[in-house]
């Protein structure tokens, strides 16, 4: 079934996806489908995330793709569905008993995002579609999100190009003695909602939660999270481990790691720049901490080079660290054993740049490129910038990294 451009007044602050984009995802998803499960009947989904990525909408209800056609099922709100959507086939429900009757006898096998569903969801939907089986299609969706389109990349150019001017130029008036983590976490988010960010962070991961970033000073930048990444925090408190905290003042002689998401009509570009606050000369561990900088920065341009298509992913980190003379031990990536890794319409998308991915890399393909270094006792180091791979390599849409920039 074709999808038609709706008649519909769009407000200024709503940008729908292309119709043309919604039916390609469609087709791709449909041949994706019939090549790892000839005879596929019927895929049912709910995650927020795949219901924007097929339909332009995060309205709550459910996503039923059958082989023949594709329709919205909304409970609530099926009037902004159909506002700010160009999916052709929008019907409002009070439960799945509406649904179910319009599909009449329900297939064998019911094809779902597993990872994202709750075992709640589940049983409501099996209440009423009298399905046998359950089969994943988790990989599915990741191999089709993991090569962008041209609109796709678009968003997240204007994402850079937000992350670019927060970050690396206007971060830098903002760093004064006496100001909180908690603060200027706050400011620089600010900053980048009044630029057009879309103003939160989205993780796959059930850890990542839609936050803010991290500001961290110092050795509070040592602090491990839950979260799978290198950079930490103390956070707000035991509760809340992101953003930074409220009472931890900003002193001369300390780190300023920096580590906040954008993103821009729900793609996300991943970015961390780091300062130092004082005379960096007086600093006893000085050359140390610019040292540790310029080997981050030297990681990174390491793995770009190496960024072009064909190129097997988990190459990228085995090649690199098999070179890399490791004398920080487990304080490079605060113990991590990735480089970097896939983003999009969520912050950690598969795959990373880490033994085990063997996918190869594709144009259209974008990675957080992130080598770090905890420094103990100081802080953290380190740089990430976003890259799309293209015919000719690897592009930034975050702008350049830079040296350890001071501020006095």
């Amino acid at each position: 079934m074709a999808i038609l451009e709706k008649e519909t007044v769009f407000t200024d602050s709503i940008r729908p996806v292309p119709a043309s984009e919604l039916e390609a995802r469609l087709e791709r998803f449909r041949t994706a489908m019939e090549k790892r499960y000839p005879g596929w009947e019927m895929v049912a989904l709910n995650h927020k995330v795949a219901m924007y990525y097929f339909t332009g909408t995060m309205q709550e209800g459910v996503l039923i793709i059958r082989p023949q056609d594709a329709i919205l099922w909304v409970r609530r709100s099926y009037d902004r569905a159909c506002k700010e959507s160009h999916f052709d086939d929008i019907r409002p429900m009070h439960s799945f008993r509406e649904a179910a009757a319009f599909y009449g006898q329900s297939p064998r096998i019911m094809y779902m995002e597993i990872k994202r569903a709750s075992v709640d969801w589940e049983r409501m939907l099996h209440k009423y579609f009298a399905f046998e089986e359950i089969v994943g299609i988790d990989a599915v969706l990741q191999d089709l999100r993991m090569v962008k389109s041209k609109y796709e990349l678009e968003m997240m150019a204007t994402s850079g190009a937000i992350h670019e001017t927060v970050l690396d130029v206007i971060a830098p008036t903002m760093i004064k003695g006496g100001i909180s983590e908690a603060q200027l976490a706050i400011n620089l988010y600010g900053e980048m909602v009044a630029r057009g960010s879309h103003g939160v962070a989205r993780f796959n991961l059930p850890m990542g939660e839609e936050v803010i970033g991290i500001a961290a000073f110092g050795k509070s930048g040592l602090v491990r999270t839950a979260f799978d990444g290198p950079g930490g925090t103390n956070g707000t408190c035991i509760a809340v481990q992101s953003i930074g905290n409220a009472f931890r003042k900003l002193k001369p002689g300390r780190l300023v790691y920096l580590d906040i998401p954008c993103g821009f009509d729900g793609y996300h570009t991943d970015k961390t720049v780091v300062y130092y606050y004082g005379d960096i000369n007086k600093d006893e561990q000085g050359a140390k901490i610019l040292a540790a900088q310029e080997r981050c920065l030297e990681l990174e341009q390491e793995v770009v080079a190496m960024m072009a298509p064909g190129v097997a992913i988990e190459s990228l980190y085995l090649r690199t660290m098999a070179r890399f003379n490791n004398v920080y031990g487990d304080s490079f990536m605060n113990g991590g054993k990735f480089l970097g890794h896939s983003i999009g319409l969520v912050m950690d998308e598969a795959p990373a740049i880490a033994k085990g991915f063997k996918q190869q890399l594709e144009p259209g393909m974008t990675f957080a490129v992130e080598p770090k270094i905890a420094l103990p006792g100081l802080g953290m180091v380190g740089t990430e910038n976003t890259y799309v791979i293209t015919e000719r390599g690897a592009r930034s849409l975050t702008g350049r990294s830079h040296s350890l920039r001071v501020i006095e």
